[in-house]
C-alpha cells in the first residue's frame, strides 16, 4: 500500500484547520450526514452513493482495507451488509464541523458471511466503531469514510 508523504499529509490538515466555520455549511453537512444514515437503515445503495464524491475512499482500521471511487463504496456497503445482515449502529457520539462528522457507536450484528480475511462465525457479536467522513467542501458531499473499529473475531 502506497504511503502519502509527510508533507502532504501535512498540508492537507492545515488546510482543514483553516476551514472557515459557517452555520450555513454546519446545516448542510449536518443534513447530508443525516441523509447518509437515513440510507444505510434503509439498506438503499443508490441514496448511500448519492452523498459521496466520485473519487471517494472507504478504510478499515486497523485492517487497512481499502475501496475507491463509487464502484468501491458499494462494494464495500455490498460487503458489509452481506457479512452482517442485521447490522445496528447505536450512535454514541457525534462531533460535526467544517472538515466533515466523526461518529462513535456501539455496533452489534450477526456475523453471517465473510468480512474482510474472517469467515462467518454465526456469533452475534459486539464492538464499537469511529468513522470519520471527510466533507468535500467543493464537491458538497462527503470523500468517504474512516472506520476505525475494535471489532475482535472470535479465534476459531
Amino acid at each position: 500500500m502506497a504511503t502519502v508523504p509527510e508533507h502532504i499529509e501535512h498540508d492537507e490538515v492545515v488546510e482543514q484547520l483553516r476551514r472557515d466555520v459557517s452555520q450555513d455549511e454546519h446545516d448542510e453537512i449536518r443534513e447530508l450526514w443525516k441523509k447518509h444514515s437515513i440510507a444505510e437503515d434503509k439498506r438503499d445503495l443508490p441514496g448511500l452513493i448519492s452523498t459521496l464524491t466520485e473519487d471517494c475512499v472507504y478504510e478499515v482500521r486497523p485492517d487497512g482495507a481499502r475501496w475507491e471511487g463509487h464502484d468501491g463504496a458499494a462494494r464495500f456497503y455490498t460487503e458489509l451488509l452481506t457479512a452482517f445482515p442485521d447490522i445496528h449502529f447505536d450512535l454514541t457520539d457525534i462531533v460535526i464541523g467544517p472538515q466533515g462528522v466523526c461518529e462513535e457507536a456501539h455496533v452489534t450484528a450477526t456475523h453471517a458471511a465473510r468480512w474482510l480475511q474472517h469467515e462467518p462465525t454465526g456469533n452475534c457479536l459486539e464492538w464499537r466503531n469511529a468513522i470519520f467522513f471527510p466533507w468535500d467542501p467543493v464537491a458538497r458531499k462527503f470523500r468517504g469514510e474512516m472506520v476505525y473499529t475494535d471489532l475482535a473475531f472470535p479465534a476459531g
